[in-house]
């Protein structure tokens, strides 16, 4: 297990943990929660050695294997399965060990290096690191290409599959899903539901902490609180605590303020003097309860807008996509990602756009922010529609040189230059007050960007986009550097927000607060999504099934399809299947030779595919009755047995489910090589 007692952890001459204890034990999955700058990374760094204690004991069990993703942009031309497999530090012990032993022409070494090599899973490595590597939203073709060929997001996504790769005791992720769109988002919570080491996690997606986590480590003044639970626990039992030192704090100033009366009534009076003076003592013996210092909350409005269109926006036939590259031949045709979208979008609707990794989702947003050019159809925009769009990478238009203050004067500069400047005031003290509400006041307002933190950056460009008073809000992963804190406040803004909004995210709980209605971005169309982010869930996990399992079997034909001249395949030719001509009988004596070697090595695998299909029939029929007995009315004890039971039992059929898939792909795996 690891234990913190009594531990003081400084950064400089800041004091982050003080007298800290706290105890975590082997397979517990941990979210470390608290506002910005309370310590989390530090104590990260104190968990993974890269920083010591001042003071106090830190204990981690010397055997533990650690895995964690590393925070630097990779920079290799190795394909994208290489490095990831290269995560694999047993594996790779295992091979230094092979080349070794080969070297000294040791038979017993090389043998015994071998079979560690075979343990450390030299055999399915590469099938384990494409797993991981489609899991979090690449493509098949993309399996092989180069890291550097990758944008940075992707990059980092490569870095998370490495760290899945690494075979760990203790597993440490720093926001895992900030790169990550909800249909990775929701593979990567499966993988870590199944992960069986302790792990240590801070995020600030309150639906990803509630599915992985069942501790919370709460960084709170310096001291490290523990709580059994989720986050969505962890809240409830912090108000109940608050609300209870609020009350002891409030009662035990009623009595200090009695006994200071009694106090300051009798200590002249002779005869009261012994009374008074030990009601001294008691006040003096008295543990003085703290009075309850509640972080700060951030909250900000949308102004409401000038004008509301209504529609906002027509859209007849559209395709969205992005034209052909400057320096391709004359005449190649753009690139179409939607075809003929024939959607409206009406004053006051709250829109969730929702699709798989590389859909067009942002394509179809960027085109309604005019960023792109609509390659087909008609796009009809309403009078005064004023657009404020957040885009992912939003924080790259910022101007590391500049301060908040001058990117808030030149986004004046350019409205007024475009005719839209809304009759805002555009004063220097108006600018600086406005700022001030986003919590850039005193010296920050001429702090250089380029210093600030994420969320800090985001911060910032919601303070512009507020600023421009839009009328349509089009925002695009906006929560990717927003601590916990500020969500909650951008959620309550939305919901406040009298315009239209149109979101994007893989932030749940921002889109189950926010949106009225979903639309479906998905193989090349857009449709109205009907039903919830739950069912949209399931549909993301049965689409990623039926994904590699597609390109499993695409891979299984292509290997055992016959290598054929171009020329040939050019012109097909239909010709009659000539009669197989009769086997000798010593062709079918090694015919049935080897389909018992076959069946021989398939055997195992068969036994326990029988087994994994009867116990996945059993609890769909407990599934089905479970389903059911919530139909009809039912004790809320029964009700929440029940809800517990089919969630244990979903669970389990979906771990079944990606067992039988491994089984058929191991079976038609051995048929292939023995063809």
């Amino acid at each position: 297990m690891i234990t913190i007692k009594n531990v003081t952890l400084r950064r400089s001459a800041k004091v982050l943990l003080e007298g800290a204890t706290v105890t975590l034990n082997p397979g517990e999955k941990v979210g470390l929660v608290g506002r910005n700058g309370a310590g989390k990374s530090s104590l990260f760094a104190l968990l993974n050695g890269n920083l010591q204690e001042d003071s106090g004991e830190f204990y981690i069990p010397t055997q533990w294997r650690m895995g964690q993703v590393a925070q630097d942009m990779p920079e290799t031309e190795q394909s994208a399965t290489d490095f990831v497999i290269e995560g694999d530090t047993v594996l790779n012990d295992a091979r230094a060990e092979v080349i070794a032993a080969e070297a000294t022409e040791d038979g017993e070494r090389l043998g015994n290096a071998y079979m560690a090599l075979y343990d450390a899973g030299e055999h399915d490595a590469q099938s384990r690191a494409q797993a991981l590597i489609l899991g979090l939203g690449f493509k098949t073709t993309e399996l092989d290409n180069p890291v550097n060929s990758f944008s940075g997001g992707w990059r980092m996504r490569l870095q998370l599959a490495r760290a899945l790769m690494c075979p760990s005791d203790l597993l440490l992720l720093d926001e895992p899903t900030n790169h990550l769109d909800l249909d990775a988002l929701v593979w990567l919570e499966a993988w870590l539901k199944r992960y069986e080491g302790t792990m240590v996690v801070i995020s600030h997606d309150r639906e990803f902490l509630d599915a992985v986590t069942n501790v919370t480590l709460h960084i709170d003044h310096g001291k490290l609180v523990r709580y059994g639970g989720n986050y969505s626990k962890f809240e409830d039992m912090r108000a109940e605590q608050m609300e209870l030192q609020q009350n002891a704090f409030a009662k035990q100033q009623d009595k200090i303020a009695h006994l200071q009366k009694f106090i300051a009534r009798f200590k002249a009076k002779a005869s009261k003097a012994k009374q008074a003076q030990s009601r001294v003592k008691a006040l003096d013996r008295m543990e003085k309860i703290a009075p309850l210092l509640a972080d700060a909350d951030f909250s900000f409005e949308f102004k409401e807008p000038a004008n509301l269109p209504n529609p906002m926006l027509s859209m007849q036939g559209v395709s969205v996509g992005y034209p052909a590259p400057a320096d391709a031949p004359a005449g190649t045709p753009p690139t179409v990602i939607v075809h003929n979208v024939s959607r409206s979008v009406l004053a006051g609707q709250r829109i969730g756009i929702l699709g798989a990794n590389g859909q067009g989702k942002s394509t179809l947003v960027k085109t309604i922010a005019r960023d792109l050019q609509a390659i087909g159809g008609d796009m009809t925009e309403g009078k005064g529609l004023n657009i404020g769009y957040f885009a992912q990478q939003e924080l790259d238009v910022l101007h590391p040189e500049d301060n908040p203050l001058q990117h808030m004067i030149d986004l004046c500069k350019k409205l007024t230059a475009d005719g839209k400047l809304a009759g805002q005031a555009t004063r220097e003290q108006d600018l600086r007050s406005f700022l001030g509400q986003f919590n850039f006041g005193g010296d920050m307002v001429k702090q250089a960007v380029g210093s600030m933190s994420g969320g800090e950056k985001a911060r910032l460009v919601l303070c512009m986009l507020v600023w421009q008073r839009p009328n349509l809000l089009l925002m695009d992963e906006p929560t990717n550097h927003l601590d916990l804190a500020t969500r909650e406040a951008l959620s309550m803004a939305l919901n406040e927000f009298e315009g239209t909004v149109m979101l994007v995210s893989h932030d749940r709980a921002l889109l189950r607060a926010v949106c009225d209605e979903f639309w479906m971005v998905s193989r090349g169309g857009v449709e109205p999504f009907d039903g919830d982010l739950d069912d949209y869930q399931r549909y993301l996990l049965e689409e990623g099934k039926r994904l590699r399992a597609e390109a499993v079997a695409a891979a299984n034909a292509a290997a055992l399809k016959p290598a054929v001249p171009a020329a040939e395949v050019a012109v097909p030719v239909v010709v009659e299947a000539p009669k197989a001509p009769i086997a000798s009988r010593d062709q079918r004596k090694e015919d049935a030779q080897l389909r018992k070697e076959i069946n021989e090595k398939k055997r195992p695998l068969k036994k326990e595919l029988d087994g994994v299909e009867k116990t996945m029939a059993a609890l769909e029929t407990e599934k089905t009755a479970l389903h059911d007995k919530l139909a009809t009315p039912l004790p809320p004890a029964e009700i929440a047995e029940a809800g517990k039971r089919l969630k244990a039992v979903e669970d389990e059929l979906a771990a079944l489910e990606l067992r039988w898939l491994e089984l058929t792909e191991a079976m038609d795996a051995i048929e292939a090589a023995m063809a």
